[in-house]
């Protein structure tokens, strides 16, 4: 009985290493809830020995809080407060759930219980970040505008100045910093700010508390006796009037 329940859960556990992105991630998710879920209605009407009953109890506990933490991540996952594959699997490699199944199965296992339960290798949380006033996409940087932020928020931000939906220069701010790009080049820019916590340089995109945000107005640059100056804040100001809208992770321009 004790095989033929958790079997299934180390089988959907194993399919996390096959996840290709966020989505195939969410697949699996929801193969763990189920097959979690499956494994504690089956143990909880279980018969056996009175000296494991104790441990049984844990397990179905256990299995319980680890469809309860998968369920969790997919949750976290729509709501992009993880938004990169290694946090999400992170997150669920942090399940208290999931440590819990294997200290009750060690119990079962030594009362004499056999499974093939394992857990697959999970990345840890980290939380990385660049040096404030970093550029991130550079461009030529020929021009003489200036363009400045304040970053008062409470998260770390990229922020992008686009052409036509493409980001031309980047650089990050972090929180509670102030950072500039010099030598913008004469044009009419869009703005925008991905927000979030722990910077992957590689996929150039944070990967928790992910916020996608644009700012309605435009910004030109123009160089006639004077060279243009543009200075935002990230977060609300009293008097302010420059408003923002959330963008489609999927439509946002990789800074």
């Amino acid at each position: 009985m004790l095989s033929a329940s958790v079997d299934p859960v180390t089988v959907a556990l194993a399919q996390v290493a096959g996840a290709k992105d966020l989505g195939d991630l969410d697949t699996v998710l929801g193969g763990i809830v189920t097959s979690a879920q499956g494994a504690a209605k089956s143990l909880s009407v279980a018969d056996e020995p009175p000296g494991v009953t104790a441990a049984r109890k844990e397990l179905v506990a256990a299995l319980t809080s680890l469809a309860t933490d998968a369920g969790k991540v997919r949750s976290d996952i729509k709501f992009h407060d993880v938004c990169a594959l290694s946090s999400a699997e992170a997150e669920l490699g942090a399940s208290q759930g999931l440590a819990a199944v294997s200290a009750a199965l060690v119990t079962m296992t030594a009362a004499g219980y056999q499974t093939t339960f394992a857990v697959p290798p999970l990345p840890q949380q980290q939380s990385r970040a660049l040096d404030n006033g970093t550029m991130v996409r550079k461009g030529k940087l020929r021009g003489e505008g200036v363009f400045k932020v304040e970053n008062g928020g409470k998260v770390d931000a990229v922020v992008s100045l686009a052409l036509n939906g493409k980001a031309v220069h980047s650089v990050f701010v972090g929180k509670g910093q102030h950072a500039s790009v010099d030598g913008v080049e004469d044009g009419t820019y869009e703005v925008y700010v991905s927000g979030g916590a722990d910077w992957d340089s590689d996929a150039k995109g944070f990967t928790q508390n992910c916020q996608f945000t644009k700012f309605e107005d435009t910004f030109p640059f123009e160089t006639g006796r004077t060279a243009t100056s543009w200075e935002i804040t990230l977060q609300p100001v009293a008097d302010g009037n420059a408003k923002t809208n959330d963008v489609d992770p999927n439509a946002f321009p990789q800074p």
